[in-house]
């Protein structure tokens, strides 16, 4: 087991409203099991997070964010670097918010004013204009698309063995019929599982690991042109669709902003 490099002491005083520390990991970085009696936002910017929010492994790639709720025991560790933004939200203002952990894909009013009190510096907002920023960012919360996560896992005896072989190498594009005879199943009952267990389509499940492997070789500086064989599509314009749909953005403006940041 590799050793880890940083341990990172949480922050555990409760915010009057909101505040916005800045953070970012480097790789091999543990923040110990702790809890708030606030709640917070962890907002992705560069990187994939992960974390052990209560009994649930979430992962969030940038611009989806982890919401966890006040008391909730919860413990980051990454192998790989990871740049993001903190919301420690009080009691007061994040009780109408979710009550249970989750990933959220924030609308674009969100990001601006978030990208607004980070280019300003403000750790927290005190004056009359800011305020109503920060509720507007709460209004926003409510607002949003929420997920019980991103890349759901399972246990079942089908589909366990299958998803740890695609983690393995996303670009294994076998069939899901194929899939079906290796673990001596039917296909519809294998289909069938992908929407009890993970809530999604097979094809979408794999689509969403291909992304997240591409976010993390665009990031080393490969090409777009390589990240898509890498993760599994024989033309780049097929990838392009695929990573836009998802991120909103295409992996070559990704790939500059990552560069940029």
């Amino acid at each position: 087991m590799e050793k880890i490099k940083y341990i990172l002491e949480p922050n555990i005083i409760e915010p009057e409203s909101i505040v916005f520390p800045n953070n970012e990991l480097l790789g091999d970085t543990k923040c110990k099991l702790h809890r708030h009696k606030f709640g917070q936002l962890i907002y992705v910017v560069k990187g994939i997070i992960e974390m052990q929010v209560a009994a649930q492994h979430y992962i969030a790639p940038p611009e989806f964010c982890i919401w966890i709720p006040s008391g909730v025991e919860h413990v980051t560790y990454n192998k790989k670097s990871v740049k993001f933004n903190i919301l420690d939200i009080s009691q007061t203002l994040s009780h109408v918010l979710c009550k249970k952990p989750c990933i959220i894909r924030q609308t674009a009013i969100f990001h601006t004013i978030l990208l607004d009190f980070y280019a300003r510096q403000i750790s927290q907002p005190k004056t009359v204009e800011d305020m109503r920023l920060a509720n507007v960012l709460i209004n926003q919360l409510k607002r949003s698309p929420i997920q019980k996560t991103y890349l759901p896992a399972s246990k079942d005896k089908f589909l366990a063995p299958i998803l740890v072989q695609l983690q393995q190498n996303p670009a294994d594009n076998t069939a899901l019929a194929v899939w079906a005879k290796r673990v001596y199943t039917s296909e519809q009952t294998l289909s069938r599982r992908c929407q009890q267990e993970l809530g999604m389509s097979f094809s979408e499940w794999r689509q969403r690991l291909r992304f997240l492997h591409a976010i993390m070789k665009l990031e080393q500086g490969n090409s777009v042109h390589q990240v898509a064989f890498d993760v599994g599509y024989s033309s780049s314009s097929a990838f392009i669709t695929m990573f836009q749909q998802i991120s909103g953005t295409t992996p070559e403006r990704f790939r500059q902003k990552s560069d940029d940041d």
